[in-house]
């Protein structure tokens, strides 16, 4: 009866650990697409990125200087993520706690240091935010049934 028992928590953790892996790995490939998308863009019409915070780009150097941070560096990221996505997922979910708290964090000190921001940056501050605490939750959650599954060897 208690073999049977051990038996029916082991697997219990391991459908846990699987589910939380697979919704760990969505929101990575959901945060590398989100990348890729301004990336792709950025190449292709560095104008376009920097219309949507109303700046005009006015020498070969502003395109790119666009180009190379939000195509080039953007592909780095997407291609890092989809990397840790398949090879360490608890890695990928650090770098995105990294990366989405960076942004979160940037946009709060333009605010202390220049003032209150746009609709623009109001949005993405709540997105990146909110992503921000997704990558910490799925984290936390991910090691913890990892920890508990590695505990019941």
């Amino acid at each position: 009866m208690t073999a049977q028992f051990c038996l029916v928590i082991k697997n219990k953790d391991m459908q846990t650990q699987t589910i939380l892996k697979r919704a760990a790995q969505g929101f990575i490939l959901l945060s590398a697409l989100a990348l890729l998308s301004v990336s792709l863009l950025a190449f292709s019409n560095p104008q376009s990125v920097m219309d949507l915070v109303r700046v005009e780009l006015t020498n070969t150097d502003a395109f790119s200087s666009i180009r190379g941070v939000y195509g080039g560096v953007g592909l780095t990221l997407v291609i890092s993520l989809l990397y840790l996505m398949i090879r360490d997922v608890l890695k990928g979910l650090a770098f995105l706690c990294l990366l989405w708290g960076s942004y979160a964090l940037s946009r709060t000190i333009t605010i202390f240091v220049e003032g209150a921001l746009g609709a623009f940056g109001r949005q993405w501050l709540m997105i990146e935010s909110l992503f921000f605490v997704i990558a910490l939750t799925l984290f936390w959650m991910n090691r913890k049934a990892v920890e508990t599954t590695q505990a019941s060897h």
